[in-house]
């Protein structure tokens, strides 16, 4: 066998990273980080594929509270990818999340497939105030060319949260997604996880000689999620159910 034979389809395919940043705060413990822990392992499964042919999608999950920690020290493919369950407890150190994300947000990092990578996708989950110098950190970040170009979607879960924070880390309020229940957290997992995959892997098509960022593709999905399935809507809402 030549060196150009089968073994070549599995070289070329290019990496795309979801990231899930995970806030778990003593404030998260309980139902909530229940229901993080549940959904995301429900979700993996369904990850497999996602990428379409062109791209290998793998997942990495950084959780903050006090200080911030990889659960796997290097991206793993969605369907190898084991779920630990996290706990919650201690404070919201977003800023420091914010640093190491950048850090490893870089071909010296967790993007340093050799047939290159496409744009990540953040998932930011949190219920409340950042507790450190997150506005530095995020500064900092938003200084990544990664970071510029992924699709970032934040999660407020329940009202404690702070929405105007994660809307700085989103770029926008649009791709900023409330939640007050334990089924529409789980419920919002499951579709950002799979919409950003599948919208990251493939390339914009052009439309009137624009092409479209996959954070706008992405922000007319959640609106679109929301007018078809009114429990998901934000907005409508009669207090937490915690």
């Amino acid at each position: 066998m030549g060196m150009f034979d089968e073994g070549v389809e599995g070289i070329v395919k290019r990496q795309m990273v979801l990231f899930f940043v995970i806030d778990t705060s003593g404030s998260m413990m309980g139902t909530k980080i229940g229901a993080v822990n549940t959904a995301i392992r429900e979700v993996l499964p369904e990850l497999q594929g996602a990428g379409g042919a062109d791209v290998d999608l793998k997942v990495a999950c950084l959780t903050f509270s006090t200080g911030c920690q990889w659960m796997y020290p290097s991206p793993i493919e969605a369907d190898n990818f084991q779920w630990n369950n996290v706990e919650a407890e201690g404070v919201t150190d977003l800023g420091a999340a914010c640093r190491e994300l950048s850090e490893k947000m870089s071909k010296n990092g967790f993007l340093k497939a050799p047939s290159g990578s496409v744009a990540p996708a953040i998932f930011l989950m949190s219920d409340g105030e950042p507790t450190d110098d997150w506005e530095k950190g995020l500064d900092l970040l938003k200084q990544n060319n990664w970071f510029k170009y992924a699709i970032k979607v934040a999660v407020a879960i329940g009202d404690d949260a702070n929405k105007d924070v994660l809307a700085k880390f989103t770029g926008t309020i649009e791709a900023v997604i409330t939640v007050h229940t334990p089924e529409a957290l789980k419920k919002w997992i499951r579709k950002v996880s799979i919409t950003s995959s599948q919208i990251g892997s493939k390339s914009q098509p052009a439309t009137d000689g624009q092409i479209q960022s996959k954070q706008d593709a992405m922000i007319e999905e959640i609106k679109e999620i929301q007018q078809t399935e009114p429990d998901l809507d934000t907005t409508s809402t009669s207090g937490d159910d915690w």
